[in-house]
């Protein structure tokens, strides 16, 4: 077996808790490369995208997508998205990333629009 890497470890690991806490409720994915961060809310169950934001969009604020400015106004666009699609409660999931600096200001936006994980 090919050896993972700690990211690929971390991210197994956050999977595999969140489906013991999913209990019906759809997941908040969170997506970060070294230019642009993505947010989808993704219900497994039915296995559909019911709402998702980026900084490729293109009315959003921030020029720069890799700072936490931008990442705060993807976190209020999803949430705004979510409540148009009638979804309040999600599962966070962070994937193999680390929670802080641009996943951390997504998450808090995203509460703050409403959102409750």
């Amino acid at each position: 077996m090919a050896k993972l890497s700690l990211f690929a470890k971390r991210r197994l690991r956050v999977r595999s808790k969140l489906r013991a806490q999913v209990a019906g409720r759809p997941r908040l994915s969170v997506h970060r490369t070294g230019r642009h961060i993505y947010a989808q809310i993704i219900d497994d169950s039915k296995g559909v995208t019911v709402a998702s934001a980026s900084t490729l969009d293109k009315d959003v604020k921030a020029k720069n997508g890799s700072t936490a400015e931008a990442a705060a106004d993807v976190g209020k666009r999803v949430a705004a998205a979510a409540q148009k699609a009638g979804v309040s409660s999600v599962v966070f999931d962070r994937g193999g990333f680390l929670f802080h600096g641009r996943v951390k200001a997504l998450a808090d936006a995203a509460r703050e629009g409403g959102l409750e994980f």
